[in-house]
C-alpha cells in the first residue's frame, strides 16, 4: 500500500487512452483474418464470459506492439512522472498476456493490473483490483469513458482523456478534471474520411454508358444513374471499411496509410466493424429501386473486392486484373441501370487502360519498397526485383488501350454517332500523351499510391481530360 504522504500511484487505462484503440479488437482481428469463420468459436467463448473471450484470444495471437496507435500525449506524460520517482501502473480489462508485453515495450509502467482469464477488470473490478494494490484514494486515474466513472471516486486525481467536448463536460458535472488530453476522435468528418468519399470519383465511370449512349438529355435516366452512383459509391465505401479493417497492420507501417482513420486510431475498431454493414445496407437499399441486373453486377462487384481484399490482392498479376475488372464492372453497373447496350470496344478499351493503371499503382508501390531498401511490398506479393517487368507490361497496356480506341473509331459503328469525326481522331495523341505522362510522374517519382486521386490533383490530366471532353462535344 503506498504512503499518503507520497505522490499517488498513476495509474493508467490503455483501451482509447494510452492507445488509440482496443487492445481486445485488435486480438479479435488478427484472429479472425486467418480465417473469419472462427467468429463462431469466438461466439462459443462467450458463452462463459468476456475474461474466457479475452484470454482464448491472447493465447492464440501476436500482436505487434511497436505499429498500435498509442496516444503519444499521454505516454510522454506517464513517463516523465515515472521518471520524476512516480509509481505507474496500467490498468485495463484487455488480457494480461498482451498487456505485459505492450507494458515492457512502451517502457514507463512498473505495475499491471489487467483481466485474466476469469476476472474482467472493468468498471467495479477495476476499482476492487486497485483499492487492493494501494488502497482507495492513494491513486491517481487516466480513463477516457463512462465506465470510469466508478473508478474516479477512489482516486486522488482525475485525469480525462477526451475525444469530445460533450465527453469532457459530462467529467467535470462530477468530478474536478486535474489535466485533460484532447485528440480527435470519431466525428462526421472521420466518418467520410474512413468511407474515403473522395474515392466516389472512380466511380463516374458509372456515367459512360449515359454519355456514349447519348441518353444524357434524358432528365430520367440522369436521375437514374445518380441513384445507381450512390448506392454503388455506399457499396464501395462499405468495402474499403472492410479492407482497411483487413489491412491495418500493413497500414501501420506505410508512410501514408498509417494517417487513415482505423490505422491512427481516430476510428474505433468496433465502430468501423458496425459501419461496413451500415453502408452495405444502405446499397443495397437504393439498388432495390434499380433494375435487378443492376443489382448482381452491385453483388458480383462486392463479392470480387472482397475476395481480393482477402485472398486476390497477394496474387501477383491477378491483383491487377481483378483490379482493371473492377474498374470495367463500374461501366457494366451503369449500363445495367440505364439498359444501355455496351459494346465489347468500350469493354475492352476499359480493360486495357485501368490494366495499365492498375500496374501502374503497383510499379509506386515497388519504388517506393525499393527506396526503403525492402525485398517485398507488404501484404502483396511482388518483390523489388519485379519493378521493371511491371513498368514494361503497363507501358504495353497503356499503348494497347489507345489503339482499341483507333481501332473503334475506325470502326462502322462509329458512323451512326458523330458527325465530326476528326476531332473524334484528336482523342487518340490525348489519350496517348496522358498515358506517357502518368507513366513518366511515376518514374520521376511525383505519382500518388492511387493513379486515379493523383489524376483529379494533375494539371496535365485535367487538361487532358478536358481536351477529351472538347473532342467529343465537337464530334457529336
Amino acid at each position: 500500500m503506498t504512503d499518503k504522504s507520497q505522490k499517488p500511484v498513476l495509474t493508467v487505462d490503455l483501451d482509447g487512452t494510452l492507445m488509440r484503440g482496443d487492445l481486445a479488437g485488435e486480438s479479435l482481428l488478427v484472429f479472425l483474418r486467418a480465417n473469419p469463420l472462427r467468429v463462431f468459436q469466438v461466439i462459443k467463448w462467450a458463452r462463459v464470459s468476456k475474461a474466457h473471450v479475452k484470454r482464448q484470444l491472447a493465447e492464440r495471437v501476436e500482436i505487434d506492439y511497436e505499429h498500435l496507435a498509442y496516444n503519444q500525449d499521454v505516454v510522454d506524460f506517464v513517463a516523465s512522472e515515472q521518471a520524476a520517482g512516480r509509481r505507474t501502473c496500467l490498468a485495463t480489462g484487455s488480457d494480461e498476456i498482451l498487456v505485459k508485453p505492450l507494458a515492457e515495450h512502451v517502457g514507463c509502467f512498473d505495475d499491471v493490473v489487467a483481466s485474466d482469464g476469469v476476472t474482467n477488470k472493468t468498471g467495479r473490478d477495476k476499482v476492487a483490483a486497485l483499492d487492493e494494490a494501494y488502497g482507495a484514494g492513494n491513486y491517481s486515474y487516466i480513463g477516457n469513458s463512462s465506465v470510469d466513472y466508478r473508478v474516479w471516486p477512489d482516486s486522488q486525481q482525475v485525469y480525462v482523456v477526451s475525444a469530445s467536448e460533450r465527453f469532457t463536460r459530462a467529467v467535470e458535472s462530477r468530478f474536478t478534471i486535474d489535466k485533460l488530453f484532447q485528440h480527435h476522435g470519431d466525428s462526421p468528418l472521420t466518418w467520410l474520411r474512413q468511407m474515403r468519399v473522395y474515392q466516389w470519383l472512380k466511380n463516374l465511370l458509372l456515367f459512360v454508358p449515359l454519355l456514349v449512349g447519348h441518353a444524357y438529355g434524358d432528365a430520367g435516366s440522369v436521375a437514374t444513374n445518380v441513384l445507381a452512383f450512390l448506392s454503388f459509391s455506399l457499396c464501395a465505401s462499405a468495402i474499403y471499411v472492410m479492407n482497411d479493417l483487413a489491412d491495418l497492420p500493413h497500414d501501420r507501417r506505410h508512410p501514408r496509410k498509417r494517417y487513415r482513420p482505423l490505422a491512427n486510431g481516430d476510428m474505433h475498431m468496433l465502430v468501423g466493424i458496425l459501419l461496413f454493414p451500415l453502408l452495405l445496407v444502405l446499397s443495397l437499399a437504393l439498388a432495390l429501386f434499380l433494375p435487378t441486373d443492376f443489382l448482381w453486377v452491385l453483388l458480383a462487384y462486392a463479392g470480387l473486392t472482397t475476395a481480393y481484399s482477402v485472398w486476390l490482392k497477394r496474387l501477383p498479376i491477378v491483383d491487377v486484373i481483378v483490379l482493371a475488372s473492377l474498374y470495367t464492372l463500374r461501366i457494366v453497373a451503369g449500363g445495367e441501370a440505364l439498359d444501355i447496350y455496351l459494346t465489347d470496344w468500350l469493354l475492352l478499351f476499359s480493360m486495357c487502360l485501368f490494366f495499365s493503371l492498375a500496374l501502374l499503382k503497383r510499379y509506386t508501390e515497388l519504388r517506393e519498397v525499393v527506396k526503403q531498401g525492402d525485398d517485398s511490398a507488404g501484404g502483396r506479393g511482388y518483390r523489388a526485383g519485379h519493378s521493371q517487368l511491371v513498368l514494361w507490361l503497363g507501358v504495353v497496356s497503356g499503348l494497347a488501350a489507345v489503339a482499341v480506341l483507333f481501332l473503334y473509331i475506325d470502326s462502322a459503328a462509329v458512323q451512326q454517332h458523330y458527325s465530326n469525326l476528326t476531332a473524334l481522331w484528336l482523342t487518340c495523341p490525348i489519350l496517348l500523351l496522358w498515358v506517357w505522362h502518368m507513366w513518366r510522374s511515376s518514374l520521376k517519382g511525383r505519382m500518388l499510391d492511387d493513379p486515379i486521386l493523383f489524376a483529379a490533383r494533375d494539371p496535365v490530366s485535367l487538361g487532358c481530360a478536358l481536351a477529351l471532353g472538347i473532342s467529343f462535344v465537337v464530334a457529336v
